[in-house]
């Protein structure tokens, strides 16, 4: 169950209250953001929740680890969280992903919501049910899925986010509409990933394109074939995702790897799914206008491509994309070989000269 707008703190309030008056007691997940920039917004608007306890981790993507979690697991023990209780995650994608699982087996399983406050969270993170941690430097390595209880989208939360946060979740939108919904990209096309609408809230936006995830996964919950199609840009993305954190590099945010992603694999999808060269310029053109350029050498494919061999969408040794073929339709299981997704690093480092 979703609720979104600008009425679902309200609504949080009375969905609270009923979990109160049944036993419930409350804990709230927070990262060091969201303790500063989110939890005094929630509470002003949540009565039921100011006697919750807090539980804080770092934020950050290189946090999303068993030994967070185990934090996470003492910090529920030491407050006293029972099996009957709830924990509330209040943060971005990292949040709701460790949260989730944390939640998922702590006592052999609580129950949990999402408050996701990042735009990334907000329209695909922190519902379908996947939760998880990292393991070293493969993402989301280990995990189950869950479903929350209940997610909760209150746009306002964005207004705390920095800019180059907001452009990163911006990235899943284009990911929805160039899978699943032309008239949705010819939309997107006109605005973009522009800061100023965070002050717009982008509602109509974050409803769309929670409308087409929740399709997509109510078809198939437990990923075993078409909710594949959400991976597009996924396979190149978390891998590269992955390198620059192994590497310890300048952080690279989730959003700007599936952006880079989506370009090797729209080049992928004109090669072999029949993605017409118009439809790859558009989509090379608008990213490359709101994304920077990822810099990786020819020396470094090899390593991206043995990354590539831990996704858990391959099947023994090929290498299993989500590949367009068209604006707005999608195909899953698609294999491309090593040398072809090598050319497309290629290829996306051309686009930035």
């Amino acid at each position: 169950m979703n609720y979104i707008g600008t009425d679902a703190l309200e609504k949080l309030e009375v969905w609270l209250k009923q979990k109160k008056n049944q036993g419930a007691c409350f804990f709230i997940l927070v990262d060091n953001n969201t303790d500063k920039h989110c939890l005094p917004l929630l509470l002003k608007n949540c009565k039921t929740l100011k006697k919750a306890s807090v539980v804080s981790v770092k934020s950050g993507e290189e946090n999303k680890t068993i030994q967070v979690c185990t934090e996470i697991w003492r910090g529920l023990i030491a407050a006293g969280a029972k099996r009957s209780d709830l924990l509330i995650n209040l943060g971005g994608g990292v949040i709701t992903d460790i949260g989730g699982f944390a939640a998922s087996v702590f006592k052999r399983g609580i129950e949990f919501i999402n408050i996701p406050t990042t735009l990334l969270s907000q329209v695909d993170a922190s519902f379908g049910g996947k939760t998880g941690i990292d393991l070293d430097s493969l993402k989301n390595e280990i995990g189950l899925f869950n479903n929350p209880a209940l997610t909760v989208i209150y746009p306002d939360f964005l207004r705390t986010l920095p800019d180059r946060e907001f452009s990163s979740g911006y990235a899943e939108i284009i990911k929805h509409a160039l899978i699943a919904d032309s008239r949705y990209w010819k939309q997107i096309l006109k605005t973009g990933p522009k800061a100023e609408l965070k002050n717009n809230l982008l509602l109509a936006d974050i409803v769309r394109s929670v409308q087409l995830k929740t399709k997509i996964v109510n078809k198939d919950p437990r990923e075993k074939g078409y909710r594949k199609i959400l991976n597009f840009g996924h396979s190149v993305g978390h891998a590269l995702e992955s390198y620059f954190l192994n590497k310890g590099a300048k952080k690279v945010l989730h959003g700007e790897a599936v952006a880079a992603g989506m370009i090797c694999e729209s080049w992928l999808s004109h090669k072999r799914a029949g993605l017409s060269l118009a439809s790859l310029s558009e989509i090379n053109r608008f990213i490359r206008l709101h994304y920077p350029e990822l810099k990786f050498s020819k020396k470094e494919y090899g390593q991206l491509i043995g990354l590539m061999q831990h996704d858990k969408k391959n099947k023994g040794k090929e290498l299993n994309f989500t590949l367009l073929s068209k604006i707005g339709g999608a195909r899953f299981d698609q294999t491309c070989t090593a040398e072809l997704i090598m050319r497309s690093f290629d290829y996306y480092h051309e686009q930035y000269k």
